[in-house]
C-alpha cells in the first residue's frame, strides 16, 4: 500500500555557514525520504537588505522575518549558531503569530528510544545518541557529537561537533558546549554558561560562565541576564 505523499514548505532564518549546512540536511533529508516526507525549501531569511533578492545556493533571500506574517502556513527553522541569537529570533518568529518551527535530523545520525524531542532541533550528520534523554527546543547538535542516556538539554543549547556528553548530564538553557569537549557522567553546566572547545568537564559548571581546560574551570563569569 502507497504511503500518502507529505509535504512541508519551509524558511531558514540566516544565510551563514550554519544556516547552508542546514539547507544541505534538507537535501539529504529529501534524498532519503523521497516524497513521503518531502521538505519544499523557499528560501532563506535575513535581516541584512542589501542580500534581499540574491540567491545563496540557488535559493533566493526572500525578506527578513516579517516575511512570514503574510505566510502563516509556511514552517521555520533558525540557522543561527549563537544560543542567545537563536533566542531572540525564535522570540520575534512567535510575536509574527502560530508558527510551527521544523525539527531537521539528517539521516545518518543515530536516534535512540525512550526520546523527548522539542520543536526547532537540528541534528546533524553522523551523531550518535542512546536513549531516554531530553532535548529541550531549539537545541542544535551538530556533527558527529554524541548524546548519552539520561542526559537533559536545555531550550536553546549548543553542542558543536564531535562535543561527547556522557550518561546523566544536564546542561542548562541556552549554555554552549565547544568542539571536541568532553562532559563526563553527571555533571551539570549551568544556563547561559559557554564550554571551550576541548575542555574536559569533570566537576559540574554554574551559570553564565566560561569554563576552559582539562580539567575545566571558570574564568570568566557574567551577570545574570547578560544573553538579553
Amino acid at each position: 500500500m502507497d504511503r500518502e505523499r507529505k509535504v512541508t514548505r519551509l524558511v531558514i532564518v540566516g544565510t551563514g555557514g550554519l544556516a547552508r549546512e542546514l539547507h544541505q540536511v534538507v537535501q539529504d533529508h529529501n534524498r532519503e525520504a523521497g516524497d513521503v516526507d518531502h521538505i519544499e525549501f523557499l528560501g532563506w531569511l535575513d535581516s541584512a537588505a542589501a542580500t534581499h533578492g540574491t540567491d545563496v545556493r540557488g535559493a533566493p533571500v526572500l525578506g527578513d522575518l516579517e516575511w512570514l506574517t503574510d505566510h502563516p502556513d509556511v514552517e521555520v527553522v533558525v540557522g543561527i549558531g549563537s544560543p542567545a541569537t537563536r533566542r531572540r529570533v525564535v522570540q520575534r518568529v512567535q510575536t509574527l503569530g502560530p508558527r510551527r518551527f521544523r525539527t531537521l535530523i539528517h539521516p545518518t545520525a543515530v536516534i535512540g528510544s525512550g526520546t523527548q524531542l522539542g520543536e526547532g532541533v537540528v541534528i546533524c550528520a553522523h551523531v550518535t545518541t542512546t536513549t531516554d534523554y531530553q532535548i529541550g527546543n531549539h537545541v542544535l547538535i551538530n556533527i558527529q557529537a554524541t548524546v548519552a542516556h539520561d542526559d537533559v538539554i536545555g531550550d536553546y543549547v549548543t553542542v558543536a561537533p564531535a562535543a561527547i556528553l556522557s550518561g546523566n548530564v544536564s546542561i542548562g538553557e541556552g549554555a554552549d558546549v565547544g568542539t571536541n569537549a568532553t562532559l563526563i557522567q553527571g555533571v551539570e553546566i549551568g544556563e547561559w554558561s559557554i564550554i571551550g572547545a576541548g575542555a574536559v568537564v569533570a566537576r559540574s559548571i554554574p551559570a553564565n560562565c566560561t569554563a576552559v581546560g582539562l580539567p575545566a574551570k571558570p574564568i570568566k563569569h557574567r551577570e545574570p541576564g547578560w544573553h538579553l
